[in-house]
């Protein structure tokens, strides 16, 4: 098995070099990618830095920040062209616990995309205001419902694709961000007809750095919901 994990990053010099040592202490054998968006902190040099006494390390060095979900595909496109049998997503700013990624490679054997979900025993968040975790709660209540896709956390960033999801889904086709990046990609293998399995986990809101969070993450997700029941009504995928 031929695993990679993919953190974009903006501005994460003081949680990257932790990430990275935190997944390579893992039981599997992981490759990880950084994709960097031109952070003004630092944060590729600390990766390149790492990188030399690491092969298992690679990056990617955007000009400009051009958003999370468009990272993303980068990222799976690259992990396609090297023919990785596992991609793993996931958050550079330590909310998701890397010692969780076992748990999610394992449900591979009988599952095609896994979800780290923070709502399917209850609401397993720490350290969120109760404005920002209501706002997440009913943004998941309100696509489930609308689209009717039976999956508790459809806006959960911590995921585990099989290489044959991702080779199905035109990543090119995908424009969107935030919240929206991860309810179209999970409509995505739901349409596509992949087995879809979500497990638990703690996610633990970041300590250190800024939130990428804002308004217009938001509004792109509330528009991109009609849109995806479009394509379910009319069947296209």
């Amino acid at each position: 098995m031929k695993a990679l994990v993919i953190s974009p990053t903006y501005n994460e010099k003081n949680n990257i070099a932790e990430l990275i040592s935190l997944i390579s202490k893992i039981k599997y054998s992981l490759d990880i990618l950084i994709i960097d968006d031109n952070s003004p902190d630092g944060t590729a040099d600390i990766v390149k830095k790492i990188k030399k006494k690491n092969d298992n390390i690679y990056i990617i060095e955007r000009k400009y920040k051009m958003g999370l979900g468009t990272a993303y595909c980068a990222g799976f496109q690259w992990a396609i062209e090297r023919e990785y049998d596992i991609i793993i997503q996931m958050d550079a700013d330590l909310s998701h616990n890397p010692s969780d990624i076992p748990r999610l490679i394992d449900e591979t054997n009988k599952h095609d995309l896994i979800i780290g979900s923070r709502y399917i025993k209850g609401v397993n968040v720490v350290n969120w205001p109760i404005r920002r975790l209501l706002l997440s709660y009913f943004a998941n209540t309100y696509a489930r419902l609308f689209i009717g896709l039976k999956i508790n956390d459809l806006t959960g960033g911590y995921k585990c694709f099989k290489r044959e999801v991702l080779c199905a889904i035109e990543l090119e086709n995908i424009k969107s961000q935030g919240y929206s990046f991860q309810i179209e990609i999970n409509f995505l293998a739901w349409i596509k007809g992949f087995k879809i399995k979500e497990i638990p986990i703690v996610f633990t809101d970041r300590t250190i750095g800024e939130s990428k969070m804002n308004r217009g993450i938001v509004i792109e997700a509330i528009l991109m919901v009609p849109k995806l029941l479009i394509r379910k009504l009319f069947k296209i995928n």
